[in-house]
């Protein structure tokens, strides 16, 4: 039954992935959820007390699959990097969520509180300290410290993602290997030495 019970909530949690990513939290629709889930809306409100609880669950899940699904070899940032950027590129849901969470579910959270599950917040954390242990014994180098480090390759490997399409229409690279390569070579100059002053 264990098994039964885990099995819908990974199908609703599935199925509210596509929603969610084509309609929004507003625009989707338990029942559209429901019926791609083959399950019924009562166990989407047994499961998530409510289209945001799952929208949350979503959320979790996206950040976990990411997460894991990232090898962090701080000795090949730019290729963790580069491995990103074709994530986003196959999962395009990805940047979809992004935005919708940014929209539609951030106001609505205690600003006091992480952003990130405890979880997923741990795991965040935790690579942000092998960015800090790599530049403090000098395996890597950067003006930067470690979590703004962090921050800014993920949103260099999203880049070709979130920019406007009016100003991508005018950029030349539109390969996939010539954009990973671009995120390649940009996270490598963030991993330069300070600049002078």
């Amino acid at each position: 039954m264990q098994r039964d019970a885990e099995a819908t909530r990974l199908r609703l949690i599935t199925a509210g992935r596509a929603e969610f990513a084509a309609r929004g939290l507003t625009g989707a629709r338990v029942d559209r959820i429901a019926e791609a889930a083959q399950a019924n809306k009562a166990q989407i409100y047994h499961y998530f007390k409510s289209k945001a609880g799952l929208f949350d669950a979503v959320w979790e899940d996206v950040l976990r699959e990411t997460v894991e699904g990232l090898p962090l070899d701080v000795e090949d940032l730019p290729g963790a990097a580069a491995l990103l950027c074709d994530a986003y590129v196959d999962h395009p849901e990805l940047s979809r969520l992004i935005t919708w969470r940014r929209l539609e579910r951030l106001e609505h959270e205690d600003p006091a509180a992480p952003a990130a599950p405890a979880p997923m917040a741990h795991d965040v954390q935790g690579r942000i300290a092998l960015i800090e242990q790599a530049l403090r014994n000098g395996v890597i180098g950067g003006r930067f410290d470690a979590d703004v480090l962090f921050a800014l390759i993920l949103h260099v490997a999203a880049f070709w993602e979130f920019t406007s399409p009016d100003v991508m229409a005018s950029v030349s690279v539109t390969d996939r290997e010539g954009r990973r390569e671009v995120v390649r070579s940009v996270t490598a100059a963030l991993l330069e030495g300070a600049s002078e002053a």
